[in-house]
């Protein structure tokens, strides 16, 4: 009889589920994607149907169920914080105490309602920085690695390292709330305006447009840190400790003023602080990585938590860290978390052995839900979309490769849904890299965001070191290391350029995918993980020379990445994209006959903006 084991995150942030099967992932999902409200944190109902569906088996027939994190050991955390506080803080305290009182506190009751059942033997609650070490470990190519967890904050632990050894997996070292690497740089994205926990990758990208000149400020008032990459923050700098707002009028006085409003003008000082907290933060990641090494001796590191998203500072780690080889959760936030609680259950708590492959156990992360074509084509001709069938893989991938050449916009809609929150080339959006006007044209006519943001190449992983600065024995297959553009492939630029004036400059033979810094968030294609992808691409560099395009989620600002055929026509349809590759079949606005002018205001409206 197989063994099944349901992981699953919730109540928190990025609520999601993941099915084990004798401990090979059947499915993964996170729940924004069914329900398209972004970032949902509650009871991932639809997620866990599709994983239970595709396993053939109903609630009932699960053996175990691992919740993410200890919601009683929270608790604690929460409620020594605010007594610590008291009185400051007693309005976020009587809001968040009912909610705790009448469902967190009793989460095996809460979840054996929700799953209509218990479990054949029994709920697991591993602390959340145990699920994300072993969402690190146990699915990494790594037979033994160090590992590293940073976050906003679990339980207690905010930073924690550790090493993992065939199927076992402990943590020796951490760094405890209220000193968080992950809540100083949300305090950040809080100043510069951004929303946190979906901010952060903003701040981010604008810090390439600053300069580091509050770095010294940051380290001499904010942060302590020492050689092995420990830290204490001063406290009386920010205010999230009592729930209220994540900085002080101690902070606001340090840098000058008060927290940009959201939606105003970004100004060169937001640039600057954002430079300069990024450079921190790698040096945090850094100091960490390298003391990892040292305490455990191996040659590969596994990574995850929130702050591992951060894949500048990942970049770094990677070229000037001291490890072989590292590999990152691709979905290394709390919706991770379901997928390594389940894992500790297989591996740590029964006991199982791993069997380690040539790449991850994660399967390209594509372990989301799929569409058949006889499903999609009944939907098109419900809509009545004109279209093109393509009956093989050749004639596909020269079609789109067409369509990319004459500089349309491609809503790429192929196979399993991704798991995690980067596009993997799976619900993607994607074009011509060479472009000049691609990027602008992306973020304005079809993301409806930021016209600062920058866009992501994806590369053959054969010719990724030929264009950007990453070792041949590296990759980067779930788009989270950053890597300069090589010298041979940049374009001289006018270095007196400042601010958001630096996006007039073409910086490279691919512009439209290279930062200001001349550095690229790269994601490498290989047959084995995305083999329909990967055709395309190779028949992209027959007819252009050039092995790279762009890649990005197939969603508008403030909505989570599509799901369904009926979410990918939707976007196709409220924005000013080209084309729309629904598996084998080819929809261009050019030859729809009944098609609607794009209503931009309606359609951001339907989803919340982050």
């Amino acid at each position: 009889m197989a063994t099944f084991v349901l992981g699953i995150s919730a109540f928190y942030h990025d609520s999601a589920a993941c099915l084990l099967r004798d401990g090979v992932i059947v499915a993964a999902a996170q729940e924004e994607r069914f329900t398209r409200k972004k970032h949902d944190a509650d009871f991932p109902s639809n997620a866990v149907a599709y994983c239970l569906e595709q396993a053939g088996i109903v609630a009932k027939d699960l053996d175990f169920v691992a919740f993410y994190d200890k919601p009683i050991l929270k608790f604690h955390r929460l409620l020594e914080t605010y007594l610590a506080y008291a009185p400051r803080g007693i309005r976020s305290f009587k809001n968040a105490l009912p909610v705790w009182v009448s469902s967190k506190l009793h989460m095996r009751r809460e979840l054996a309602k929700r799953l209509g059942c218990r479990p054949k033997h029994r709920f697991v609650f591993p602390e959340h920085h145990e699920s994300h070490a072993a969402s690190a470990f146990y699915p990494s190519p790594f037979e033994d690695a160090a590992v590293i967890t940073m976050d906003g904050v679990g339980e207690w632990a905010t930073t924690s390292v550790g090493v993992g050894e065939g199927s076992s997996l402990r943590l020796t070292h951490e760094i405890r709330f209220p000193h968080s690497l992950g809540l100083l740089y949300s305090a950040f994205t809080y100043y510069c305006g951004f929303k946190v926990n979906s901010g952060e990758y903003k701040l981010m990208g604008l810090a390439p447009y600053g300069e580091p000149i509050y770095e010294k400020l940051i380290r001499d008032h904010l942060i302590d840190l020492r050689d092995d990459g420990s830290y204490r923050l001063d406290l009386s700098y920010f205010d999230y400790c009592v729930g209220l707002q994540m900085t002080s009028p101690k902070f606001h006085a340090l840098f000058g003023s008060g927290p940009r409003r959201p939606e105003t003008q970004l100004e060169q000082r937001h640039m600057d602080l954002a430079a300069s907290i990024q450079k921190v933060t790698e040096d945090v990641m850094l100091r960490t990585a390298r003391h990892a090494h040292a305490i455990s001796g191996k040659k590969n590191l596994c990574l995850a938590g929130g702050v591992a998203l951060n894949c500048v500072g990942n970049g770094v780690i990677l070229r000037e860290g001291p490890f072989e080889k590292i590999w990152i959760q691709p979905a290394a936030g709390d919706a991770g978390g379901a997928m390594g609680a389940a894992f500790f259950v297989w591996h740590k708590l029964l006991g199982n052995s791993r069997t380690v492959g040539v790449i991850d156990a994660q399967r390209g992360s594509l372990l989301g839900p799929r569409y058949e074509p006889a499903e999609i084509r009944a939907f098109l001709d419900s809509q009545g979309a004109v279209y093109e069938e393509c009956t093989s893989e050749e004639q596909l991938a020269d079609r789109v490769a067409q369509l990319i050449e004459e500089e349309n916009v491609i809503g790429w809609f192929q196979g399993p849904m991704e798991f995690g929150p980067r596009a993997l080339g799976s619900r993607s959006i994607i074009g011509d890299a060479r472009s000049s006007k691609m990027q602008s044209v992306m973020n304005l006519k079809i993301k409806f965001r930021e016209s600062f943001r920058p866009f992501a190449p994806i590369v053959l992983r054969e010719d990724a070191s030929e264009y950007f600065e990453i070792a041949p024995q590296h990759e980067s297959p779930y788009m989270l290391i950053v890597a300069p553009v090589r010298d041979n492939k940049r374009k001289q630029v006018d270095d007196s350029a400042k601010g958001l004036d630096k996006l007039k400059q073409l910086r490279s033979v691919i512009p439209a995918v290279t930062h200001v810094d001349f550095s690229a968030r790269l994601q490498t294609v290989d047959d084995q993980r995305n083999p329909r992808l990967a055709r395309l691409m190779r028949r992209w560099k027959q007819r252009t020379g050039c092995p790279v395009l762009i890649n990005t989620s197939f969603n508008v600002r403030g909505e989570p990445i599509v799901c369904t055929p009926q979410d990918a026509h939707r976007c196709f349809v409220g924005t000013e994209m080209d084309v729309l590759v629904l598996e084998n079949f080819v929809v261009c606005r050019a030859a729809q006959k009944n098609m609607p002018t794009v209503d931009r205001e309606k359609y951001l409206a339907t989803f919340q903006l982050d």
